[in-house]
């Protein structure tokens, strides 16, 4: 195998796909980088074994093969060669040879041939989204997903195509993050769980510009096309949170208020928190309708201040976790949001003055 290519494309690419493998693998050979000849191009592949990355580099193919050379080494001296142009051969006990100008490494691989295949899916079940779409979404909704293993249903993002709209939906058991966007009428239809993994490293390799994704997807699998990358992930099977249920249809209470007030009162009221736990809460009360009193009591100190605010309906006092209320309010672009409440003790739910773009949803702590 023998081939030559230019330093920053091949480091780009290894960036890519150094994002789908584990360094804790206990199998050797998916702890590296697949590397293989194509038609004026070299294919490089990492997976482990839920999800796969494959990136492309134009290249002049001297002499076909492939070989797996392990990921952070090889990583580590393409990102620091002195040359623009690399010249990489592999010998017949697949040892690599790299040169760039006049710098050699002699590194040891290992045979490509018993690398896991990424598996296949059939393109006829397609979506197409802009990247920079996607990629907001998911950056959106991501932060609710659960870590807990044992509710692996929770661990994913759903995604959901009704024919008209593409919402993604993470839920953790204490919140609830929901983007969607409109795609026009006929979109095709889709409903899957897809590992938060998956979706976190698939935003770091979606763009910000105009170009387009295309989501291919099966009983099984899903994959991102981007053209010279692509990212497979398996799917969580079964039936995601049936979230609708949880959304109060008729609040009791409904707050206009500014998202960056309201966000800003919060923060300075977490500068006393210095603990998760449920008894260090960030307080909201109403002591009338158009004042809202965000208060913080803690070990350290305590916080009060007003925000002015617009209320329908009753009067509210309630304690949130200021980290979920954080998250939420960044992650909104809105000058100023809609909150509703049902209760001292029901779930607050934070939406668009107007039109259902996005909703977050968030417990409150009992007292």
């Amino acid at each position: 195998m023998k081939f030559f290519c230019k330093k920053t494309d091949l480091s780009e690419a290894i960036s890519i796909v150094i994002k789908a493998i584990n360094r804790n693998s206990t199998v050797k050979i998916l702890d590296g980088i697949l590397i293989e000849t194509g038609e004026n191009k070299i294919k490089l592949t990492g997976y482990d074994l839920e999800t796969g990355i494959e990136a492309e580099v134009i290249a002049d193919i001297k002499e076909e093969g492939s070989v797996v050379v392990e990921s952070k080494i090889f990583n580590d001296i393409i990102r620091k060669l002195p040359d623009e142009n690399i010249d990489i051969k592999v010998d017949d006990k697949f040892q690599l040879s790299i040169n760039s100008g006049s710098v050699n490494f002699n590194i040891k691989g290992l045979d490509g041939e018993p690398y896991p295949k990424i598996p296949s899916i059939d393109t006829d079940n397609k979506i197409v989204v802009g990247q920079k779409i996607l990629k907001n979404m998911i950056n959106h909704t991501s932060f609710a997903v659960s870590t807990d293993s044992t509710r692996a249903k929770l661990t994913g993002i759903n995604l959901i195509s009704d024919g008209k709209s593409l919402s993604l939906v993470a839920i953790d058991g204490f919140r609830m993050a929901l983007n969607r966007e409109d795609m026009g009428d006929d979109f095709p239809t889709m409903n899957y769980i897809i590992p938060g993994k998956s979706m976190n490293e698939l935003s770091k390799i979606l763009s910000d510009n105009d170009s387009e994704v295309v989501v291919y997807h099966s009983s099984n699998q899903i994959l991102f096309d981007l053209g010279d990358v692509r990212l497979i992930s398996r799917l969580i099977q079964g039936d995601f949170v049936n979230f609708e249920s949880i959304i109060v249809k008729n609040p009791k209470t409904v707050m206009h208020i500014s998202r960056k007030n309201l966000m800003d009162s919060i923060d300075r009221a977490a500068l006393l928190i210095m603990t998760d736990e449920r008894r260090c809460p960030v307080s909201l009360q109403m002591p009338d309708n158009t004042t809202l009193v965000v208060s913080a009591n803690t070990e350290t100190g305590d916080h009060k201040e007003d925000i002015d605010i617009t209320v329908e309906g009753e009067l509210i006092d309630i304690d949130f976790n200021s980290k979920y209320f954080i998250d939420a309010l960044k992650n909104i672009d809105d000058d100023d949001i809609k909150i509703e409440f049902n209760g001292s003790n029901g779930p607050c739910i934070i939406t668009p003055t107007e039109g259902n773009k996005f909703i977050y949803l968030i417990l409150p702590i009992r007292r």
